[in-house]
């Protein structure tokens, strides 16, 4: 899941998740008394503050300076920063906001203040004079139109310039280059463009010491890509598509000098010649996405795309590429999506794709491919749909292509001669040894691999490990091997033969609910693919022993670096770690082909790499939504105590909704460094109204301890930083399901957070 980041200066209305309004105005004013008075017409002009945050705080007889929210400068006692975003607040903005002349941030986002933010008009000639410290612009989603205006790009300190979803014309100044320090340049969201037309400026290569995000899609841009494109050290993502560009793509293209691209989109352009044979793991190595859709490429498919081991989705079709699906696409092992159709390629379908475990789309209609379709792994999923348009194919009927009535892939005689005599003799020979070796471990109460038992793995697992492997990684399972101790079993550490570390998970053989778990563990992970979630390796099964090996995590669990009287964690980390789970659950929850509800969200749950990143774990009472109804199911399995959403513990009943519950809870513990069951929680008091009830005025009683201290210089930031994030966990734990928001609107919160924040925090 791509991180999205939020903005300093706000206007971006995303659907019901939140409601952003910017009003962008300066003017001359003599003292803190006029400062003081348009903060007090917007306070009149709030008909909702559940926290009655601005009615208690912001009053007259005290200074403006101490205001929650508020940030002055400290000689000149001005207003410079205004941020009251995640208060939940409804009410209008007045037109005094403009009289703040020092105001360099303004953050009034995820409100309810004033529906559709309809704004209009152009803008103004001289932006960069009426605005000379802003560092984040968004106007998206408005009606802005006319041109954009060359002297924008002297606003030097932008770091974050939104124009998409309005009807700007013209030209692309060529001053675009000016932005030195701009990190995330969008003249598009979504497919809603701008009318705009030209070429693409030669000198968007003066960003490429800070671009990290680069969208000029569906904008009517015409032209080729200026070579010197390939000097831009893009961090996440390049996105031109929907536009008229024409061309080759450069050479310099796939020498990107920096390695973390992760998603690349030309498509519905008129791009003509070869795709780059440049494209490959030495320069886009994480690359997760390639789409080239829709454009006029001809010639052979790079084989070098092969070398990119963690894409997930590469889409060609309806270009005019030829030749042979590259035999290194056989390798391609964290691939989901695969769209070669309407093309011109030839050959057969590789049957080393059978071993692309995690595809789950594939369309190669539409093409001049041949011979046999593989029927093993991911093959047994594929319907007709995949296939179509390419006459000379066979296979099985419901692929409603002919019966293959021969040998239809070359062979020499001497394959010949292995396949009807050697492997043969050879199967029958290991069947029986693998028959001996079965009823041996099975008198022994051991299992020599994955039997029959574990076929809910067969999809989950990458190697085979035996019984005697694993017993010997840990020491006979020996004590000194123990890191965890759970309700259905032991977690052990473990080095393999190979010096790999693992983790093993035994489960309780005993326990009929152990052994559900293992069956529901299984099942959930075996198709589930995010790098916030910890993996599967392989597994062991029989009717003596069930286990399952995954990837091991040095760092030990959040619950174990929240309460060490060692390992401390700052705002940063914490706020770090609590995005990587946001963006964990939005990908259960949403990315995922069938919605699911992890059911036990917790701190001991998430685990640390050493690189600090979070991954989610323990999906043993996770739930599927599948059927009709994929938005609530029932359970008999209770979760942790504290973390249950209500209906949840009263009714069994779990959804969504109610993960979300559970990470509010956490979201919380996080940052006040108190577990929901601690025993000063009893009778009516919980976690979350005892947080509730001390907000905002009583943050210091509440905030875990080390994370602010008032004389620092950066503490009013630490300060809006946390309240804003308590605000968020507080509408994660709404009482009422439908009331809370939802995972996809977490990560955008906490991301906007990181972004507003970090540069402040860590100055």
């Amino acid at each position: 899941m791509e991180r999205t980041y939020g903005l300093r200066l706000i206007a971006v209305p995303l659907s019901h998740c939140l409601l952003l309004y910017l009003v962008v105005a300066a003017a001359a004013t003599s003292n803190i008394t006029t400062d003081q008075q348009a903060l007090l017409a917007l306070e009149a002009h709030i008909s909702y503050d559940p926290t009655n945050l601005l009615a208690q705080n912001w009053t007259s007889n005290t200074s403006v300076c101490n205001w929650i929210g508020i940030t002055c400068d400290v000689n000149s006692h001005r207003v410079t920063a205004l941020n009251i975003s995640s208060l939940n607040l409804q009410g209008e903005i007045p037109h005094e906001i403009g009289y703040l002349p020092s105001l360099t941030k303004l953050a009034l986002g995820y409100n309810s203040l004033v529906g559709n933010n309809s704004l209009s008009g152009s803008l103004p000639s001289r932006i960069d004079l009426a605005l000379p410290n802003v560092k984040a612009l968004s106007l998206a989603y408005n009606r802005f139109s006319g041109t954009i205006q060359s002297p924008i790009t002297n606003a030097s300190k932008l770091t974050i310039l939104e124009l998409g979803g309005n009807s700007f014309s013209g030209f692309i100044p060529n001053t675009i280059g000016n932005l030195r320090n701009i990190e995330w340049l969008g003249l598009v969201i979504g497919l809603i463009g701008n009318p705009l037309n030209g070429i693409l400026p030669s000198s968007i290569v003066n960003l490429s010491i800070s671009l990290e995000r680069l969208y000029i899609s569906n904008c009517s841009i015409t032209g080729n890509i200026p070579q010197v494109m390939g000097n831009l050290s893009i961090f996440l993502l390049l996105d031109l598509e929907l536009n008229k560009l024409t061309g080759p793509i450069p050479v310099t293209f796939g020498r990107l000098q920096n390695s973390k691209l992760d998603t690349l989109s030309l498509c519905g352009n008129s791009f003509s010649g070869s795709i780059p044979s440049c494209i490959d793991i030495g320069n886009l190595k994480v690359v997760v996405e390639i789409n080239l859709s829709r454009n006029n490429f001809s010639g052979d498919i790079p084989a070098t795309i092969g070398g990119l081991k963690d894409v997930q989705n590469i889409s060609l079709p309806y270009n005019r590429l030829e030749g042979p699906i590259p035999e290194s696409f056989g390798y391609l092992t964290s691939l989901e999506i695969l769209d070669l159709s309407n093309n011109k390629i030839s050959g057969f379908i590789l049957i080393s794709l059978e071993k692309l475990l995690y595809l789950k789309k594939l369309n190669l209609s539409f093409n001049k491919l041949e011979g046999e379709i593989p029927r093993g792994g991911p093959f047994a999923n594929f319907t007709a749909k995949s296939f179509m348009g390419n006459e000379k194919l066979c296979g099985l009927p419901h692929l409603q292509v002919p019966q293959c009535k021969h040998q239809t892939r070359p062979k020499s005689s001497k394959k010949m001669i292995l396949l009807v005599i050697v492997l043969p003799l050879s199967a029958a020979l290991i069947a029986v040894v693998v028959l001996a070796l079965k009823y041996k471990s099975t008198r022994r109460g051991k299992s020599t691999g994955l039997s029959n038992g574990g076929i809910l793995l067969s999809q989950a697992t990458k190697r085979r490990l035996p019984y005697q492997d694993l017993s010997r990684a840990t020491n006979r399972f020996g004590r000194d091997n123990l890191i965890g101790i759970g309700s259905f079993g032991y977690v052990y550490k473990a080095e393999l033969d190979d010096g790999i570390e693992v983790a093993i998970k035994v489960f309780h053989q005993e326990c009929a609910r152990a052994m559900k778990s293992f069956e529901v563990e299984c099942e959930v992970m075996k198709n589930i693919r995010h790098r916030n979630l910890v993996k599967i390796i392989s597994g062991c099964s029989n009717d003596d022993f069930k286990a399952l090996v995954l990837e091991y995590m040095p760092n030990g669990s959040l619950d174990i670096f929240l309460y060490s009287s060692t390992c401390m964690l700052d705002i940063f980390q914490r706020l770090n770690i609590m995005i990587d789970v946001a963006s964990a659950l939005e990908y259960l929850n949403f990315r995922h082909t069938t919605p699911i509800i992890h059911c036990d969200l917790k701190s001991s749950n998430v685990l640390l790499d050493e690189d600090m990143i979070a991954h989610l774990s323990d999906f043993g009472i996770a739930k599927l939504l599948s059927g009709e109804d994929q938005s609530m199911t029932q359970t008999q399995t209770l979760a942790t105590i504290g973390y249950m959403a209500p209906e949840y513990g009263i009714e069994r009943k779990v959804s969504t909704r109610s993960d979300i519950y559970s990470y509010g809870i956490m979201l919380i513990e996080t940052f006040t460094r108190k577990k929901p069951a601690d025993k000063m929680f009893a009778a009516e008091l919980s976690l979350k109204h005892w947080v509730n009830g001390l907000l905002p005025v009583s943050l210091m009683e509440v905030v875990n301890k080390t994370l602010l201290s008032p004389p620092e210089k950066d503490f009013a930031a630490k300060e809006q930083c946390v309240l804003s994030i308590f605000s968020l966990a507080m509408e994660c734990t709404m009482e009422l399901p439908e009331k809370r928001i939802n995972a996809k609107c977490c990560n955008f919160v906490l991301c906007e957070q990181f972004v507003s924040n970090s540069s402040e925090l860590y100055k």
